[in-house]
């Protein structure tokens, strides 16, 4: 049996996955916001529950909204701040008693969708979250690839490439200090902010994407465009087989009639585009990615003695 954690910041999740990967359990708490030291007895406490009620015991894999550091051994660049500077592996391993992986969430969403999703069969699938960020996550041969520090797919800090000369003006401040990052221009808040700024009215993502209003087409178009230049990068040095979507974003269904054509406009020399498909597991991919960062053959090892 297989255990996947999903650790966000207002919810903790946990599925239990059989050999085939078949879902058998699934439950979720509250974030504690009480300390570093709840959040861990939260998580042994979710799993516990869960192996007392299937009657076995299973390995462990959580994802996070940050990575841990190859260098350090500790918690780096997540959103829930309380675990940075932790070493949540070790940890959690000392509570639970067994070895637990830990990987980043766009990580977890990635190997979700090619084990048995949307990117299923495909040998290389670059996993894209896009919604209050951008993040993104690499899965070659069904394993994550993680990079010696730790950020590989983060390509959401990334300057947007080819900017025109009103990007270039305009280019919107990150929250990482620099300016233009792709996830500052193709984030769902990045999308409402500009039409706002442009048109002075307030609107989301989702009810711009929605609206027939030239305006709200316009601002649409300067997304598509956006994004499939963002991807072409990627396109050129990864050439995946499979570009999967995740996040609020991957549910404008004119997404995918509309970046094929522009990402073989902008990658170099494409004689098939490769396929650009939403995700098959919607909000579970995470949580199930993280079950599946024990391969089969492993798990064994990931149970307790």
């Amino acid at each position: 049996m297989r255990l996947g954690i999903d650790l966000g910041g207002t919810k903790i999740e946990i599925i239990a996955l059989d050999e085939q990967g078949g879902e058998t359990r699934r439950h979720r708490v509250p974030t504690p916001h009480s300390g570093y030291d709840d959040t861990l007895r939260a998580i042994r406490d979710l799993v516990v529950s869960t192996e007392t009620a299937l009657g076995t015991t299973g390995s462990v894999g959580v994802a996070i909204p940050g990575a841990i550091s190859p260098v350090t051994g500790l918690v780096k660049n997540a959103n829930s701040t309380r675990l940075i500077g932790h070493p949540l592996d070790k940890d959690l391993a000392a509570v639970l008693g067994r070895p637990v992986r830990v990987a980043n969430d766009a990580n977890c969403f990635a190997l979700s969708e090619a084990s048995d999703g949307a990117g299923h069969g495909c040998a290389v699938v670059f996993g894209i979250i896009a919604g209050t960020g951008v993040g993104g996550g690499i899965c070659i041969a069904g394993q994550v690839l993680k990079g010696p520090h730790a950020i590989a797919g983060e390509w959401g800090h990334n300057p947007l490439p080819a900017p025109t000369a009103d990007e270039t003006q305009h280019a919107p401040l990150c929250y990482c200090g620099k300016r233009g990052c792709i996830e500052s221009w193709c984030s769902g808040p990045a999308i409402a902010a500009e039409f706002s700024r442009i048109t002075g009215r307030t609107l989301s993502a989702s009810e711009i994407a929605a609206s027939d209003d030239a305006e709200a087409v316009a601002a649409m178009g300067r997304f598509y465009d956006r994004f499939a230049r963002a991807i072409a990068t990627v396109v050129n040095i990864l050439d995946p087989d499979a570009i999967v979507l995740g996040g609020g974003l991957s549910n404008i269904d004119a997404l995918y009639a509309e970046l094929p054509p522009r990402i073989e406009r902008y990658a170099f020399t494409l004689e098939a585009v490769p396929l650009v498909v939403k995700n098959r597991h919607g909000d579970s991919s995470g949580v199930r990615g993280a079950a599946w960062l024990w391969h089969k053959d492993e798990v064994e090892q990931g149970l307790p003695r």
